[in-house]
């Protein structure tokens, strides 16, 4: 049942969405809440980044260091988010796909590619819980970075070709959501006049 602002009411789509952004963005929030609304799956490559972490009985930062000596995790991962991709591209369902590269990865495929940010003390309020220090974000980020233009030449400042850029410090939680719900519920394929192309990845 819809509570009296609409925050529960379901959304009628089958757009496949990409989020995007850095650490403490609000991306896995929003991811949550679309997903329970759109009534479909989310996968997050920070989900599956932490899976092989657990699988090889290291933290981030130690699998983070590993990645930084090798392609192999980095590539393997971006391997099964594109399949990932592929896949629900072609499902005609509502999808959504969580991860830095996201959207890259689905590229054509995405219906609607989405950007989060806050600035970088706001972000860092919101990882105090998931045991990772500053220190560790903010050498995260870069090594990401580093290894996005080393790989793919890929420069993760650049967002020109997403459809909508959000700073998740200036609304709500729920403010965020609704500005979310209002584009995906606006969008009419018959007056889309096209989305920004970006490039094919091959991981």
């Amino acid at each position: 049942m819809a509570t009296a602002d609409g925050s529960n009411a379901e959304i009628d789509t089958r757009l496949f969405i990409t989020v995007s952004g850095p650490p403490g963005c609000g991306a896995t929030t929003l991811c949550k809440r679309l997903a329970d609304a759109m009534g479909c799956p989310y996968v997050s490559g920070g989900d599956i980044f932490r899976e092989l972490a657990d699988d090889r009985d290291m933290s981030l930062n130690q699998l983070t260091a590993e990645a930084d000596g090798s392609d192999e995790i980095d590539r393997a991962l971006d391997r099964r988010l594109q399949q990932i991709a592929e896949k629900w591209g072609m499902a005609n369902k509502p999808f959504i796909l969580e991860s830095r590269l996201a959207g890259w990865l689905a590229g054509e495929r995405a219906d609607l590619r989405i950007w989060l940010d806050a600035p970088e003390d706001v972000r860092l309020e919101r990882i105090d819980d998931r045991g990772e220090t500053d220190a560790e974000m903010r050498v995260r980020e870069v090594s990401e970075a580093g290894r996005y233009q080393s790989y793919y030449e890929i420069d993760i400042g650049n967002q020109t070709f997403y459809d909508l850029q959000i700073n998740t410090a200036r609304w709500s939680k729920h403010g965020v959501f609704s500005l979310v719900r209002t584009a995906i519920e606006e969008y009419d394929p018959e007056v889309d006049e096209g989305a920004f192309s970006t490039p094919t990845l091959e991981p």
